[in-house]
């Protein structure tokens, strides 16, 4: 059986290079599109539920426009949903993304500027031209230092995954505003360069391969429905909703209480 996040398929549309969908769908080949809000929440169904977030610039490519809500592909991870139709915009290339932990974008070159946007992390923005500290963008006037070229990859997940500390947990969020166990692992291992699909059971079965022994820096923990990065071999980074945030743990200390509470042991333990 297929899986609806990662099948562009509904009751009306289906992606023109899918096979075995049925005849009376009307297929569509996606028009790429980007998303223009600082974050949108990607839906189960129109007006239903959020499974994950997109951020601004994010490619996607949209298969119908129906009533005010587009049934879309994210490009970064194909998962499928549907946004808000004024959520997004023409397709632009980026040149820039956010590479802190968050950002504003200002109406002019200038701090005391009024703010037209919070970005996250990882977000993706066009430059427009550039002015002293500034890179004006589509977004607006984008602090310089809070920037890096697209292309140019971090180094550590660990370390992009430790400037989330403190985000309050969303499930299903991705975002500096609210982040979720699977978001924050996505967020840290895009922006080191590796592909990572959006929920903790779809990591689980595609990154990395699973290892034995001793823990290391940047492995990866799973439960059922949870995932942790690990940071040294007695501390693990994640978030969660014991603590309704992103934290560090002790190791040890946080496989016991997950499986005291009913969640289980750990069900993989994995590396890149």
């Amino acid at each position: 059986m297929s899986d609806p996040r990662d099948t562009p398929a509904n009751a009306r549309v289906a992606a023109a290079h899918l096979a075995g969908t049925s005849p009376e769908l009307r297929r569509v080949t996606g028009r790429p599109m980007q998303v223009t809000r600082p974050v949108a929440d990607l839906l189960r169904a129109p007006g239903g539920p959020r499974d994950r977030q997109l951020l601004w610039g994010d490619v996607v490519d949209r298969f119908e426009d129906h009533q005010g809500f587009s049934y879309v592909q994210a490009r970064k991870d194909g998962y499928v949903g549907y946004l808000p139709s004024n959520a997004l915009g023409p397709l632009q290339a980026a040149t820039h993304w956010v590479a802190s932990p968050a950002t504003h974008a200002y109406a002019a070159a200038d701090i005391k500027s009024p703010d037209r946007h919070m970005l996250s992390f990882g977000s993706q923005l066009t430059a427009l031209s550039e002015t002293g500290q500034f890179i004006e963008t589509t977004a607006g006037f984008v602090p310089r230092t809070h920037l890096r070229p697209v292309g140019q990859s971090l180094e550590d997940p660990v370390a992009v995954a430790t400037l989330f500390l403190g985000t309050p947990y969303l499930w299903g969020g991705n975002s500096r505003l609210g982040i979720d166990c699977s978001g924050l692992v996505q967020a840290a291992f895009l922006a080191c360069g590796h592909n990572c699909p959006a929920d903790s059971d779809q990591q689980e079965k595609h990154m990395g391969r699973t290892v034995q022994g001793p823990y290391q820096r940047g492995d990866l923990l799973f439960w059922k429905g949870h995932v942790a990065l690990v940071v040294d071999d007695k501390t693990i980074l994640h978030a969660n909703a014991l603590h309704m945030a992103v934290r560090l743990e002790p190791l040890q200390a946080a496989i016991a209480r997950i499986q005291d509470q009913g969640d289980g042991p750990v069900t993989a333990h994995k590396r890149l």
